[in-house]
């Protein structure tokens, strides 16, 4: 049995977007199911997911996300905008040919996915949200929130925050720091109670400082880091990380819709041992507020952060029961 990711019947294509391109890989038919990556990662990510979703009747289709793969990466540091990306994720439902369809992500991708549900609720009638909880816009602005963050040490968002300076310390030596962040934020290999948080970088310092070294996650194979390396090797680091860099344009972009709940139907997986879901346990505590459409939300016990590669089965089998109890859509 071929490996999912270079099974005979999934299909590259590029699409046009207003990024210029975007490039997705898709597999099976029926309702179209979009999954948006997060970082640093690319549509590989959903590499286990996209043989199940199309066996359970879907049209799986993963994107790079613009700025990532095969997508363009415009030059302009504010094309990376959240508007911009939802802009994105529309246009490919439409070059799909299709007029609806269910959006789901992980890390910056559920951010992406649940804004994209929240502006454009006639397209998108669905969400999962994997990892990240959902927060409505709004709040203090985000800068000045993660600078307070760090204490005497500098929280890797407001790290990652001027040009050039993570870029510097990634791009050397892509596949390395790749597989200590992997391994940063998994379960099997994550440092330890006690332990230096890899979310924080003292002064002078550089994230891979705390990263752990020397051994690969269980669910990350040689040949699995050789496709991420490799596509950061060719693309370099700054379409990825500009996200981050937008993120105070962000809180003024959706200040009409401060405090919005999400409506659709909902998803949301969390791994028990994500900092995403412990430090922002009171967001999925407020979800019968945020998220009324909320229908399965579960946390993974001895799970971290990659939560659709360290756990695939259980994953895949939770979003589609989820995805088949949905209501049709004309």
């Amino acid at each position: 049995m071929p490996h999912p990711a270079h099974a005979t019947d999934v299909t590259h294509r590029l699409v046009p977007a207003p990024a210029g391109r975007i490039h997705l890989v898709e597999q099976g038919t029926g309702p179209l199911v979009l999954l948006v990556h997060g970082f640093p990662e690319c549509w590989y990510s959903w590499r286990h997911q996209l043989p199940a979703l199309a066996a359970a009747g879907y049209r799986a289709v993963a994107v790079d996300v613009r700025g990532y793969g095969r997508s363009s990466r415009p030059d302009a540091l504010d094309a990376y905008r959240m508007l911009e990306l939802v802009a994105d994720n529309v246009a490919v439902v439409d070059a799909l040919g299709e007029r609806s369809a269910v959006i789901v992500g992980h890390d910056w991708g559920a951010t992406i996915a649940a804004t994209t549900a929240l502006l454009h609720p006639d397209v998108f009638h669905a969400v999962g949200l994997l990892s990240v909880p959902y927060t409505p816009p709004g709040g203090p602005k985000p800068s000045e929130a993660f600078a307070r963050m760090g204490g005497p040490e500098e929280f890797y968002v407001s790290y990652f925050q001027r040009p050039g300076r993570a870029e510097a310390e990634i791009e050397p030596d892509v596949r390395g720091w790749l597989a200590g962040f992997y391994a940063a934020l998994s379960a099997d290999t994550m440092p330890g109670p006690g332990a230096p948080d890899p979310h924080f970088v003292t002064h002078g310092g550089t994230l891979r400082d705390r990263f752990p070294a020397g051994h690969l996650p269980s669910w990350l194979a040689e040949s699995d880091l050789d496709v991420y390396a490799g596509e950061f090797e060719r693309t370099g680091m700054t379409g990825a990380l500009n996200r981050y860099r937008n993120m105070d344009r962000d809180w003024a972009d959706l200040a009409d819709h401060n405090g919005a709940p999400l409506t659709q139907p909902a998803l949301f997986l969390g791994g028990a041992l994500d900092a995403s879901t412990t430090w922002l346990a009171d967001a999925i505590k407020a979800y019968p507020t945020t998220l009324p459409g909320l229908r399965s939300s579960n946390l993974l016990d001895g799970c971290g952060h990659w939560i659709q590669q360290e756990r695939p089965q259980e994953t895949n089998r939770l979003l589609t029961d989820w995805l088949a109890a949905l209501p049709e859509v004309a």
